[in-house]
Protein backbone atom coordinates (compact mmCIF):
# COMPACT_ATOMS: atom_id res chain seq x y z
CA UNK A 1 0.00 0.00 0.00
CA UNK A 2 3.09 2.24 0.67
CA UNK A 3 3.86 1.86 -2.82
CA UNK A 4 0.84 3.46 -4.46
CA UNK A 5 0.86 7.00 -4.25
CA UNK A 6 -1.98 9.22 -4.27
CA UNK A 7 -3.37 10.11 -8.20
CA UNK A 8 -2.88 13.51 -7.26
CA UNK A 9 0.72 13.50 -5.81
CA UNK A 10 1.22 11.45 -9.00
CA UNK A 11 -0.51 14.00 -11.20
CA UNK A 12 1.20 17.21 -9.80
CA UNK A 13 4.50 15.64 -10.42
CA UNK A 14 3.78 14.24 -13.91
CA UNK A 15 2.51 17.94 -14.58
CA UNK A 16 5.54 19.31 -12.93
CA UNK A 17 7.54 17.03 -15.84
CA UNK A 18 5.88 17.91 -18.59
CA UNK A 19 6.38 22.00 -17.91
CA UNK A 20 9.84 21.25 -17.58
CA UNK A 21 9.93 19.04 -20.44
CA UNK A 22 8.08 22.44 -22.45
CA UNK A 23 10.35 24.61 -20.87
CA UNK A 24 13.45 23.09 -21.60
CA UNK A 25 12.51 22.24 -25.35
CA UNK A 26 11.53 25.79 -25.42
CA UNK A 27 15.13 27.20 -24.47
CA UNK A 28 16.97 24.23 -26.83
CA UNK A 29 14.61 25.74 -29.95
CA UNK A 30 15.82 29.00 -28.78
CA UNK A 31 19.44 28.30 -28.57
CA UNK A 32 18.99 26.49 -32.12
CA UNK A 33 17.64 29.24 -33.79
CA UNK A 34 19.71 31.59 -32.98
CA UNK A 35 22.72 29.79 -33.96
CA UNK A 36 20.92 29.22 -37.00
CA UNK A 37 20.69 32.35 -37.56
CA UNK A 38 24.31 33.72 -36.37
CA UNK A 39 25.54 31.00 -39.39
CA UNK A 40 23.31 31.98 -41.79
CA UNK A 41 24.07 35.90 -41.94
CA UNK A 42 27.71 34.48 -41.87
CA UNK A 43 27.59 32.42 -44.26
CA UNK A 44 25.04 35.25 -46.56
CA UNK A 45 27.95 37.15 -45.83
CA UNK A 46 30.70 35.12 -46.92
CA UNK A 47 28.86 34.14 -49.79
CA UNK A 48 28.66 37.38 -51.16
CA UNK A 49 31.95 38.79 -50.51
CA UNK A 50 32.95 35.21 -52.53
CA UNK A 51 30.08 36.10 -54.96
CA UNK A 52 31.54 40.03 -55.77
CA UNK A 53 34.69 38.51 -56.08
CA UNK A 54 33.92 35.89 -59.16
CA UNK A 55 31.27 38.03 -60.55
CA UNK A 56 33.73 40.71 -61.24
CA UNK A 57 36.61 37.84 -62.96
CA UNK A 58 34.12 36.19 -64.89
CA UNK A 59 32.34 39.68 -66.40
CA UNK A 60 35.86 41.39 -66.46
CA UNK A 61 33.77 44.00 -63.66
CA UNK A 62 30.12 44.94 -62.75
CA UNK A 63 28.73 43.27 -59.12
CA UNK A 64 25.94 40.89 -57.86
CA UNK A 65 25.17 40.28 -54.82
CA UNK A 66 22.89 37.94 -52.96
CA UNK A 67 20.28 39.91 -50.45
CA UNK A 68 17.26 39.26 -48.10
CA UNK A 69 13.73 40.03 -49.56
CA UNK A 70 12.79 41.83 -45.94
CA UNK A 71 10.06 43.54 -48.22
CA UNK A 72 8.20 40.36 -48.44
CA UNK A 73 8.08 40.07 -44.92
CA UNK A 74 4.85 40.57 -43.10
CA UNK A 75 4.60 43.80 -41.85
CA UNK A 76 4.56 43.03 -38.40
CA UNK A 77 7.48 40.26 -38.79
CA UNK A 78 10.13 41.25 -36.07
CA UNK A 79 13.07 42.55 -37.39
CA UNK A 80 15.34 39.46 -35.34
CA UNK A 81 13.20 37.52 -37.96
CA UNK A 82 13.89 38.98 -41.20
CA UNK A 83 16.91 36.21 -41.73
CA UNK A 84 14.31 34.04 -42.32
CA UNK A 85 12.96 36.07 -45.69
CA UNK A 86 13.86 34.64 -49.17
CA UNK A 87 16.73 35.60 -51.15
CA UNK A 88 16.98 37.73 -54.29
CA UNK A 89 20.03 37.29 -56.81
CA UNK A 90 20.83 40.66 -58.43
CA UNK A 91 23.30 41.01 -61.27
CA UNK A 92 25.02 43.28 -62.94
CA UNK A 93 27.38 42.80 -65.61
CA UNK A 94 29.86 45.61 -66.97
CA UNK A 95 28.23 48.39 -68.73
CA UNK A 96 24.43 46.85 -67.92
CA UNK A 97 22.14 48.48 -65.25
CA UNK A 98 21.31 46.25 -62.08
CA UNK A 99 18.63 44.02 -62.81
CA UNK A 100 17.09 40.21 -61.87
CA UNK A 101 18.22 37.47 -63.69
CA UNK A 102 15.27 37.29 -65.52
CA UNK A 103 16.27 40.17 -67.90
CA UNK A 104 20.34 38.68 -68.60
CA UNK A 105 21.03 37.02 -71.59
CA UNK A 106 21.44 32.76 -71.36
CA UNK A 107 24.97 33.28 -71.31
CA UNK A 108 25.07 35.72 -68.96
CA UNK A 109 22.08 33.94 -66.80
CA UNK A 110 24.65 30.98 -66.57
CA UNK A 111 27.68 32.62 -65.63
CA UNK A 112 26.04 34.08 -62.88
CA UNK A 113 24.43 31.39 -61.63
CA UNK A 114 27.81 29.72 -61.91
CA UNK A 115 29.43 32.53 -60.20
CA UNK A 116 26.76 32.08 -57.02
CA UNK A 117 27.57 28.27 -57.24
CA UNK A 118 30.98 28.52 -57.21
CA UNK A 119 30.82 31.55 -54.42
CA UNK A 120 28.84 29.24 -51.99
CA UNK A 121 31.26 25.81 -53.40
CA UNK A 122 33.87 27.77 -51.97
CA UNK A 123 32.45 28.04 -48.44
CA UNK A 124 33.07 24.24 -48.04
CA UNK A 125 35.16 22.96 -50.54
CA UNK A 126 34.66 19.47 -51.98
CA UNK A 127 38.09 17.58 -53.37
CA UNK A 128 36.21 17.51 -57.04
CA UNK A 129 33.17 19.05 -58.86
CA UNK A 130 31.42 17.67 -61.39
CA UNK A 131 29.97 19.81 -64.19
CA UNK A 132 27.87 18.69 -66.48
CA UNK A 133 27.27 20.62 -70.03
CA UNK A 134 26.74 24.08 -68.45
CA UNK A 135 28.78 26.03 -70.95
CA UNK A 136 26.12 24.34 -73.32
CA UNK A 137 24.32 27.64 -73.24
CA UNK A 138 27.32 29.93 -73.83
CA UNK A 139 28.50 31.57 -77.14
CA UNK A 140 32.30 31.42 -77.58
CA UNK A 141 33.49 34.55 -75.62
CA UNK A 142 31.43 33.24 -72.52
CA UNK A 143 33.09 29.94 -73.14
CA UNK A 144 36.38 31.94 -72.60
CA UNK A 145 35.20 33.25 -69.76
CA UNK A 146 33.50 30.24 -68.34
CA UNK A 147 37.35 27.80 -68.94
CA UNK A 148 39.17 31.54 -67.25
CA UNK A 149 36.99 30.65 -63.97
CA UNK A 150 37.46 27.18 -64.18
CA UNK A 151 41.32 27.26 -64.41
CA UNK A 152 41.61 30.03 -61.52
CA UNK A 153 39.20 27.41 -59.65
CA UNK A 154 41.44 24.41 -60.45
CA UNK A 155 44.21 24.84 -58.01
CA UNK A 156 41.94 24.07 -55.18
CA UNK A 157 39.60 21.53 -56.57
CA UNK A 158 39.65 19.23 -59.36
CA UNK A 159 36.94 19.52 -62.38
CA UNK A 160 35.42 16.46 -63.93
CA UNK A 161 33.33 18.24 -66.60
CA UNK A 162 31.12 16.60 -69.38
CA UNK A 163 31.13 19.18 -72.49
CA UNK A 164 30.69 19.20 -76.19
CA UNK A 165 32.23 22.37 -76.54
CA UNK A 166 35.84 22.43 -78.72
CA UNK A 167 37.00 25.69 -76.40
CA UNK A 168 36.04 24.21 -73.17
CA UNK A 169 37.74 20.66 -74.00
CA UNK A 170 41.21 22.68 -74.69
CA UNK A 171 41.45 23.11 -71.12
CA UNK A 172 41.29 19.80 -69.88
CA UNK A 173 44.39 18.10 -68.47
CA UNK A 174 42.81 14.66 -69.50
CA UNK A 175 39.97 13.64 -72.04
CA UNK A 176 37.53 10.63 -71.82
CA UNK A 177 35.84 10.19 -75.01
CA UNK A 178 32.55 8.22 -74.86
CA UNK A 179 30.47 7.04 -78.56
CA UNK A 180 27.34 5.74 -78.83
CA UNK A 181 26.74 2.92 -81.53
CA UNK A 182 24.61 3.99 -84.24
CA UNK A 183 21.27 2.98 -84.62
CA UNK A 184 20.28 0.30 -87.80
Amino acid sequence: VNNYRDPRDQHTAYSRQHQTCILDSTEAIAAVDETTKTLFMQTLDSVNSELSKLFAKVFGGGQASLTLNVDDLQQDALKSEQWRAGLTLMAQPKGKRNSRLAVLSGGEKTLTALSLIFAIFKQHPAPFCVLDEVDAPLDDANVARFTSLITDLADEVQFIFISHNKLTMQIADELKGITMPSAG
